[in-house]
C-alpha cells in the first residue's frame, strides 16, 4: 500500500470572518474633511468710538489720533495712568508757601486766597496727568499714545481692544491650521492614489 492511502484526509478549515476595517480609517476622512474646511467667519462687531473722537475701533483696524493699525499686527494694548510730575510738584509746593506765608501774616486774606486757588489748580491738574496707551506691535517697535481724560472709560476701551485683537489672532490661528489639514489630506489623497495604481500595476 502506499504512503498516501494510509494519511487521513486533511480537516477541512474554519470559515475566518472577514476582517473588520479599523476605525482609524472610519474616524479619518471625516476628521480630515472637518479641519480641511474653514472656519465660518464671526459675526462683525460695531465700531467704537471715544467720545473726543481720537480712538476709533473697528472689527480689524484701531485708530489712534488719525494712525490706523490693523489688529493683526498688533500683539496688544496697555493704559497706564501718568502723572506730570512738574506741575503736580510747583502746585503742592506753591500751595504749601502760600499757606506759610498766610499763617505769617506776609500775605492778606485776598492774595492769599487766589494764590491758594491757582496753587490748587495747578496741583490738580498735575495730579490728574494724562494715560498712557501702549500699543505692542508684532516684530516692531511700541507706539505710545497720550489720551487725557478720566482713566475709567481708557481703561474699558483698552479691555474692548485687546479682546479684538485676541478674536483676530485666533481667527487667523484657525484659518491657518484649516489650510494645513487641506495641503495634509491632499498629500494623503495623492499618496493613497499612487499606492492604488502601483496596486493595480502590479498584476499586470
Amino acid at each position: 500500500m502506499n504512503e498516501s492511502e494510509n494519511q487521513l484526509p486533511a480537516a477541512p478549515l474554519p470559515p475566518v470572518a472577514p476582517e473588520e476595517s479599523s476605525g482609524a480609517a472610519l474616524v479619518s476622512a471625516p476628521r480630515y474633511e472637518a479641519l480641511a474646511a474653514p472656519p465660518e467667519p464671526p459675526a462683525p462687531l460695531p465700531n467704537l468710538e471715544s467720545k473726543d473722537g481720537r480712538v476709533v475701533l473697528t472689527d480689524t483696524t484701531l485708530t489712534v489720533r488719525k494712525t490706523t493699525f490693523l489688529l493683526r499686527e498688533l500683539e496688544r494694548a496697555e493704559l497706564t495712568p501718568v502723572r506730570w510730575i512738574l506741575w503736580y510738584l510747583l502746585g503742592g509746593m506753591g500751595l504749601a508757601s502760600v499757606m506759610i506765608a498766610f499763617l505769617q501774616n506776609w500775605l492778606r486774606t485776598g492774595p492769599a486766597m487766589l494764590g491758594m486757588a491757582l496753587t490748587a489748580l495747578l496741583l490738580i491738574y498735575g495730579h490728574r496727568g494724562t494715560n498712557r496707551l501702549r500699543l505692542h506691535r508684532l516684530g516692531r517697535e511700541m507706539v505710545n499714545f497720550a489720551l487725557p481724560g478720566d482713566t475709567r472709560p481708557w481703561q474699558r476701551l483698552t479691555a474692548e481692544i485687546n479682546r479684538r485683537i485676541f478674536r483676530v489672532h485666533d481667527l487667523a490661528a484657525r484659518e491657518a491650521a484649516a489650510l494645513l489639514a487641506a495641503a495634509d489630506e491632499a498629500s494623503r489623497q495623492a499618496a493613497q492614489a499612487a499606492a492604488d495604481a502601483a496596486a493595480t500595476e502590479e498584476p499586470a
